[in-house]
C-alpha cells in the first residue's frame, strides 16, 4: 500500500473510531448527541382563514386524531410545599396543578413528605419535546410523562421520564423533553395561528383534569386580550374560553375547528378549590411561538427600558392637554434611575409616540415592542415633553424579572373621607423626618399624602399614601398650602397632572376631579 493510501486508510480509520468513542461517551455521562431537536424547528403556523361546515363528526375527529399528541404529567416536589390557591396575588386568579384531592395537610410538619402534582403537555416534536405551564414543572424534582393508551390505574404501566429545558414564568409556559423515549414514534401537534381566533369561535380542550386522562370538553372563545397577572406589574392578554378547564387541564392544548394548537390552557377564574364556572384563560400559541427558539436554548431573554406608563387609554380632553391629537401614545409614569430610559434623559409625563420608528398606539403596544428587542440594540425614541417632539437614543437593557419583582413595593389604601380636594385624599406637611424617610430631594415637595379614600379620583390615579406631591398640572410646588389650594383651583370634571416622589423616583399620575 503506498504512503498517501495508507495516511488516508488510518486518516479515515481515526475518524470513524472517534465518533463512535464520542457516541459512547455522550450514552454514558448524558451528552446530547447531535440532532434536529438541539436547534429545534419552529412548527408551522397554519393561518388560512377557518371555513367550512361543522357537523356531528367534526369534533369526533378532532377528538380521535388529536389525543395521541397529548400527554399526562405526574410531577414530585421533595419536602416543599407548593401554593395551590394565589395566582398572580389574586384569590379569584389561580394556578390548577391538580394535586391529588385528598391529599393530607402537612402544616406544622418540619420535613413535609413529597408533594405530588399532575398536569398536561402536548407534543410538539418526535425527539420528545413538550410544551406544558410553567407552574406545572415550576421547582419539582421529577417529571414522569404518561403518554395516550396508557392505564393510569396500572401501576405497571409505563411512563416515561422527562426533564425541563426551558421556563418562562411571564407566559408560564415550559418546555420539557423526555429523558427516554417510546419505541412507537411519537405524534407531533399542530399549530394554528391564535391572532386568528375571534369571540364565538369553536375551540376544543383535551387534558387530565382531575386525573382522569385525556377529558376533552368543547366551547367558544368568549373573549379576545384578556389582561392576566402571570408576573405581578406585567400583565399578559389572554384567550378567554367557556370549553371546561379544571385543575389538571394546566399546560393542555386549546384546539381550533381544525384540530390546530392556538393556546396553552393556563388558569381559571373560580370561587371554589375546584370549580368550573365557565371561565377559563389560554395563552395565545402565538406567543409561545415565538419564544420556543428561547425555550430550547434554556433560557428567555426580553428587552426593558426602565418605565412604567399609563395602564389606561387617555381621554379626549386629557390626550389634547398632553398635545396628541389622535390620542395615541403611552404616557410615562415613572423613570427608574439609573436604568435605560434615565441615562437617555426620559422624564416622567413624557408622552411616547415613536419607538424605533414605529408609532406606538398605547401601553400595550409599546411594552410588547420594547421585550422584544435585544438588550444592547440602541434605538431612537420619539417623545412629546410639554407637546414638543424630542428624540432619544435608549439603549435596550435586559429585563431581569425576579429583581423587578424585588424592586415592587405594595401600598394598602385606607379608606377614609374625602378632604375637600374633590380627589379623595388627605394631604400633610413635609417634616424633616418624613423628608429623611422618603429620601425627599432638598428643596423639592409641598406635602405628602397621608390618606387615600377607597374608589376615589386619587385611588383611581394610583396615588398612595406616602407619596410627596412634587408638581401640580406641570407647575412645582413647595408648601401645603400651595398643594391645597392648587388642587381646590381645578374646576371639577377637568384633569389634573401630578408628580409626586414615591420609592426614591418621580412618577406622573393622571387624575380627574370630580
Amino acid at each position: 500500500m503506498s504512503t498517501r493510501k495508507t495516511t488516508l486508510f488510518y486518516a479515515i480509520l481515526i475518524a470513524v473510531a472517534s465518533a463512535a468513542v464520542g457516541m459512547v461517551i455522550a450514552s454514558q455521562w448524558g451528552l446530547p448527541q447531535s440532532s434536529s431537536a438541539q436547534t429545534i424547528n419552529v412548527p408551522e403556523a397554519n393561518s388560512a382563514p377557518l371555513t367550512g361546515p361543522i357537523d356531528a363528526t367534526t369534533f369526533r375527529n378532532i377528538a380521535k386524531t388529536q389525543a395521541p399528541v397529548v400527554v399526562y404529567i405526574q410531577t414530585t416536589a421533595r419536602a416543599r410545599g407548593r401554593e395551590l390557591t394565589q395566582f398572580g396575588g389574586d384569590e379569584f386568579f389561580r394556578r390548577f396543578f391538580g394535586e391529588t384531592p385528598g391529599a393530607p395537610s402537612q402544616r406544622g410538619r418540619q420535613e413535609p413528605p413529597p408533594s405530588q402534582g399532575t398536569g398536561t403537555g402536548f407534543i410538539i416534536d418526535r425527539s420528545g419535546l413538550i410544551l406544558t405551564n410553567n407552574h406545572v414543572v415550576e421547582d419539582v424534582d421529577d417529571i414522569k410523562v404518561s403518554l395516550y393508551g396508557a392505564n393510569l390505574r396500572n401501576p405497571n404501566e409505563k411512563t416515561y421520564a422527562a426533564k425541563v429545558i426551558g421556563r418562562d414564568s411571564l407566559t408560564d409556559s415550559a418546555l420539557i423533553q423526555l429523558s427516554e423515549m417510546p419505541v412507537t414514534e411519537l405524534q407531533e401537534a399542530r399549530f394554528g395561528d391564535s391572532d386568528q381566533m375571534q369571540p364565538g369561535d369553536w375551540v376544543m380542550a383535551i387534558g387530565n383534569p382531575f386525573g382522569l386522562s385525556h377529558t376533552v370538553t368543547v366551547g367558544v372563545i368568549s373573549a379576545l386580550g384578556r389582561p392576566f397577572l402571570g408576573v405581578a406589574g406585567r400583565e399578559q392578554n389572554m384567550l378567554q374560553t367557556d370549553a371546561a378547564i379544571n385543575p389538571g387541564n394546566s399546560g393542555g392544548p386549546l384546539l381550533n375547528i381544525r384540530g390546530e394548537v392556538v393556546g396553552i390552557n393556563t388558569a381559571i377564574f373560580s370561587d371554589q378549590r375546584s370549580g368550573n364556572l365557565g371561565i377559563g384563560f389560554a395563552t395565545p400559541i402565538n406567543t409561545i411561538r415565538n419564544l420556543l427558539p428561547q425555550l430550547r436554548a434554556g433560557k428567555v431573554t426580553r428587552g426593558v427600558i426602565g418605565i412604567g406608563v399609563e395602564p389606561f387609554p387617555l381621554e379626549k380632553d386629557v390626550a389634547e392637554e398632553l398635545g396628541l391629537k389622535n390620542g395615541e401614545g403611552a404616557v410615562v409614569r415613572t423613570v427608574e434611575p439609573g436604568q435605560p430610559a434615565a441615562q437617555a434623559g426620559m422624564e416622567v409625563g413624557d408622552v411616547i409616540v415613536e419607538f424605533n420608528g414605529r408609532p406606538v398606539k398605547d401601553s400595550d403596544s409599546l411594552v410588547a415592542m420594547v421585550v422584544v428587542t435585544k438588550p444592547g440594540t440602541s434605538v431612537p425614541v420619539t417623545v412629546l415633553r410639554n407637546k414638543g417632539r424630542k428624540t432619544l437614543n435608549v439603549v435596550v437593557g435586559e429585563l431581569d424579572l425576579e429583581a423587578e419583582q424585588g424592586r415592587s413595593a405594595r401600598r394598602d389604601e385606607t379608606e377614609q373621607e374625602p378632604t375637600g380636594t374633590g380627589l379623595g385624599m388627605d394631604v400633610g406637611a413635609i417634616t424633616p423626618d418624613i423628608a429623611r424617610e422618603l429620601e425627599l430631594p432638598r428643596g423639592q415637595g409641598g406635602a405628602v399624602v397621608t390618606r387615600v379614600e377607597r374608589n376615589s379620583a386619587a385611588s383611581a390615579g394610583g396615588v398612595a399614601p406616602g407619596d410627596v406631591i412634587l408638581e401640580i398640572n406641570r407647575e412645582p410646588v413647595t408648601s401645603l398650602s400651595e398643594v391645597t389650594s392648587g388642587l381646590r383651583a381645578v374646576p371639577a370634571g377637568s384633569p389634573v397632572f401630578m408628580t409626586v416622589w414615591r420609592n426614591g423616583q418621580r412618577v406622573f399620575i393622571i387624575m380627574r376631579k370630580r
